[in-house]
């Protein structure tokens, strides 16, 4: 990590129209070190102090339009689980290389991204808490995840100095639902899953904190990996007494195949590796950005208690939060072989 003070630099930040990136966007138009902060999305923010840019970060002027800039966040980029995953790629990862390209070409020297702390990988050998600079062990694919690891990918090939914040499962908050992290959807389902002879750990991270640790990454000049967290984690026990769940306990290959079988035939749309979780724990330490003085406000209990209270407000609104989580499948089905079982013993 390196660590240097952004003082009269100009930040270009994509995405500055909505969600974390409006956020982010009024917090540095508040600095006065900064020597300028521009804009960038689709619309315009109307932010004092803010120079826009109206466009998508794919357009060819985009190079123009970051031209001065020492530092680019790029946050055009979606977590909606909701969104259809043709354009969900598309934004995620050919809008980060549209970006990059972009950067290198205009003399951007800084580059800083929010992936997930899902790059890591599940494994029963993980340490906890990770390092912040522990090997990724995620795999390529087609589901959010594969969307991190190639985002992260194309950044570690750029050439640009890079800072990639890696939040914990998000919890959406003030940003809405369309930030929840896929770990949280699996709440929609009756019961929660664990694996026979295991305990599964939670780990959160509400985008306030990460609002407040992006601010910090983009002033101090941070770089490198930086895994952004609650303290320590949850075990799942404490999560069903939290969330009123109860649990179905299943070898963990059965459910990790079953899942996988649900998905190829199009039960479900959500990717197996919603269950990874189950195979090992991922925890992060968040030790870097400790170092430098970020402290997360929000507990792991209440960034669970606010994410249940949301959910219960907007369901009573008539909102909705996916229930198309991988185990909503998995135990949708498993109840419907159990029906029939019990209707063939009734004949």
């Amino acid at each position: 990590m390196t660590r240097r003070r952004a003082a009269a630099s100009v930040v270009a930040v994509t995405g500055a129209g909505e969600g974390l990136g409006r956020a982010l966007t009024e917090r540095l138009a508040r600095r006065t070190e900064l020597a300028a902060v521009v804009g960038i999305d689709t619309t315009v923010g109307r932010i004092d102090g803010v120079v826009w840019r109206r466009g998508d970060v794919r357009d060819p002027l985009l190079r123009q339009w970051l031209a001065g800039a020492g530092t680019v966040v790029h946050l055009a980029t979606t977590y909606d689980a909701a969104l259809d995953p043709v354009e969900r790629r598309a934004r995620n990862v050919r809008g980060t290389a549209a970006v990059i390209e972009a950067a290198r070409a205009a003399g951007v020297r800084r580059l800083v991204l929010v992936t997930s702390a899902d790059v890591y990988g599940a494994a029963p050998a993980n340490p906890v808490p990770l390092p912040d600079d522990h090997p990724l062990g995620a795999l390529p694919g087609l589901d959010l995840l594969g969307d991190h690891v190639e985002m992260e990918r194309l950044a570690a090939a750029s050439g640009l100095e890079v800072a990639v914040l890696r939040p914990a499962a998000l919890v959406g908050g003030a940003l809405g639902p369309a930030y929840d992290g896929g770990l949280l959807r699996q709440l929609a389902a009756p019961r929660l899953l664990a694996p026979r002879g295991a305990e599964p750990l939670w780990q959160l991270c509400h985008t306030d904190d990460l609002l407040v640790a992006l601010e910090l990454v983009v002033t101090l000049g941070l770089s490198g990996p930086l895994p952004v967290a609650a303290d320590g984690s949850l075990p799942q026990s404490v999560v069903e007494r939290i969330a009123g769940r109860r649990r179905v306990e299943l070898p963990a290959s059965v459910a990790l195949s079953t899942a996988e079988r649900l998905h190829r035939l199009g039960v479900s749309t959500a990717a197996p590796r919603e269950l990874d979780h189950l195979l090992g724990p991922v925890v992060v330490g968040s030790t870097r950005l400790r170092a430098a003085g970020w402290r997360p406000a929000w507990t792991n209990e209440a960034a669970l208690r606010a994410h249940l209270a949301e959910r219960a407000r907007s369901e009573g609104r008539g909102g909705s939060y996916t229930a198309a989580g991988a185990t909503v499948a998995l135990l949708g089905t498993a109840a419907l072989v159990r029906r029939s079982r019990r209707r063939r013993r009734g004949l």
